[in-house]
Order: structure tokens, then C-alpha cells, then sequence
């Protein structure tokens, strides 16, 4: 591979320049592979009316509503996995004074599925049945009805999601931006598609010969890819397959951090704005080392003919 071929840059360079106030933002991964770093540096340069996308908000994009750099969400479901609410993200829209109001735009999680899906084929919507029965469609006017124009079946449609900007974090890629991930995925690959931009960020970076001896695992090729950040434990609290584990202490406290506005606070001055990048970050969690993964491999495959 050339050097002009290499996408490799900075966080604070790719955020400053692919994520601009007022896109769409994605930052997907579902409980697993969620890019906490990319966040983090977005308030830090103080991204504003951004509309962020995800099957499953969560702590990240809560630090972000409270940071005040959304004005929309668009969802399926928001929570802190395993703990309880979002305590920013429910005072944003119930229109308490600590955060800006924050408008909401929900559909189930295939609904969001879908959404992606269309936007990566180009196509201007996505028919789906899982709205039958339910009172969300109600709530959200942007689900349609369409008639099959086969057997004349009324179906749901939801309109194709092309973000300006798609975020993922993976466990390795290449400096081309060809990105292989394993374990627990989930819309990555449709939201990466669909997206104007995408930003891949790399627990590790790798050779083009690693990538190309186990071409299955590769999720989202180069050709799509606009810029290529290497960044260790970048998804801390979450976790990453085969590199770290996740830190569920940190989720159980955010339930009572977020809680209170002023503490919030406190945690984004110190953690996000009191630091300049994700190594000093991690210079404050001295206890993540006890999360690194042990070494368990899968079985070998052989490509040969």
C-alpha cells in the first residue's frame, strides 16, 4: 500500500473534518463495539444541532444530549443496558431546564433496521409488517402504509436514513479502511452504507495481508470509508471482542451520575472537556487494565483450494 493511499488521521482531525453542526450523526454498535472516543471528542470541539441516530442510544449519546449537541434523536429504544434510564436524555424531553429541549423521532427496532437498509440500497423507503398492532405509527407520522403491489397487502413503510456521517468502531482495519469485526455486531455495515461519510475507528491497524488472509470478516470495505483512526479502548465502557471487556461498575454508576445534573457536569468537565484525547482519558481509569480480554481463539478456516 502507498502513502497516498492511507486514511489514517487523528480523532480531533477526522471529527473537525467529517461531523458538522447540523448533520445526522451514527455512532452505532449494539452494547458492543460503541465508540465512547468518537463522542467524547465531538463535545469536546462543541458540535451543536446535530440529529443523532441509533437503534439503541445510550450512555454515549446521553453525555452528548447533556453536553448540548443534540437537537434531535432518532431511535428504536434508549436505556442504560441492564441499569434503567437515561437521565439527560428524559429531562431533554420532558423539557427541564438543565438540558435543551431535544425532539424525538421513534420507531421499533426493525423500523431502524429498515431505515438503514434503504439508505444503503438508495432506495427511498422500506416496507416491513411489525407496526400491525401497535399504536407507534400514531406517534410518528413518518410510518406509512403502502399496498404490496403484488397481493394488494397493506404494509408499514419508513423512509431510508442516509446520515451525513456514520461512526464505527472495529478491532481492526487497514490503513485503506478495509474494517474486519467480530462478536456481537449490529447495523454497522447498513448504517456505514447508507452514510455520506464514515469514519472507522480501530482498536488496532493492521497490514492489507492480514486483512486480506480472513476477507469474510471484513464488514465495511475501503471504498466507503473516509477516514481511518487507531484508537485503543476507544470504546470504553463498552467493549470490544478479544481486547477488552466491558465495564459494567461504569454503566451502574452513570445511573446515578446522570441522575444529577450537576454531577454530570462534573464527569464531562473531567473526563471529556478536562482532557485533550482519549490517552489522557484513560490516564484517569487506571482500573481498565483488570477489563483486558484473555486470549480464547477460534478455530482456524483454510482458504486454499
Amino acid at each position: 500500500m502507498t502513502d497516498d493511499a492511507s486514511k489514517v488521521t487523528s480523532m480531533r482531525d477526522a471529527i473537525a473534518r467529517f461531523v458538522h453542526d447540523g448533520d445526522t450523526v451514527v455512532i452505532e454498535g449494539f452494547t458492543h463495539l460503541i465508540c465512547f472516543a468518537a463522542g467524547h471528542e465531538i463535545i469536546r470541539q462543541g458540535r451543536r444541532d446535530l440529529t443523532l441516530a441509533r437503534l439503541t442510544p445510550d450512555l454515549i449519546y446521553d453525555q452528548m444530549i447533556a453536553a448540548g449537541c443534540a437537537r434531535k434523536l432518532v431511535f428504536s429504544w434508549a436505556g442504560n443496558p441492564g441499569v434503567g434510564s437515561l437521565h439527560a436524555f428524559r429531562r431533554a424531553i420532558e423539557g427541564r431546564a438543565t438540558e435543551p429541549r431535544l425532539e424525538i423521532e421513534e420507531y421499533s427496532h426493525f423500523g431502524m433496521v429498515a431505515r438503514f437498509s434503504a439508505g444503503a440500497a438508495r432506495l427511498p423507503f422500506w416496507p416491513l409488517r411489525n407496526y400491525m398492532g401497535t399504536d407507534l405509527a400514531k406517534a410518528n407520522p413518518r410510518i406509512k402504509t403502502v399496498a404490496c403491489p403484488y397481493t394488494g397487502e397493506a404494509l408499514a413503510a419508513v423512509p431510508a436514513l442516509n446520515p451525513g456521517v456514520t461512526i464505527v468502531h472495529a478491532q481492526r482495519a487497514d490503513a485503506a479502511g478495509n474494517t474486519q469485526m467480530w462478536g456481537l455486531v449490529g447495523v454497522q455495515k447498513e448504517a456505514a452504507f447508507a452514510s455520506e461519510r464514515v469514519i472507522v475507528v480501530a482498536e488496532e491497524l493492521v497490514d492489507e495481508e492480514v486483512i486480506r488472509s480472513d476477507p469474510n470478516r471484513t464488514v465495511i470495505p475501503s471504498m466507503i470509508v473516509s477516514a481511518v483512526v487507531v484508537e485503543p479502548w476507544g470504546a470504553h465502557p463498552s467493549y470490544a471482542q478479544g481486547y477488552y471487556d466491558r465495564d459494567n461498575d461504569f454503566y451502574v454508576a452513570w445511573e446515578s451520575i446522570s441522575r444529577d445534573p450537576s454531577r454530570l457536569q462534573r464527569y464531562l468537565d473531567e473526563f471529556v472537556h478536562g482532557v485533550p484525547d482519549r490517552a489522557a482519558y484513560l490516564e484517569k481509569q487506571p482500573q481498565v487494565t483488570r477489563l483486558k480480554a484473555k486470549e480464547r481463539f477460534s478455530a482456524g478456516v483454510n482458504y486454499g483450494f
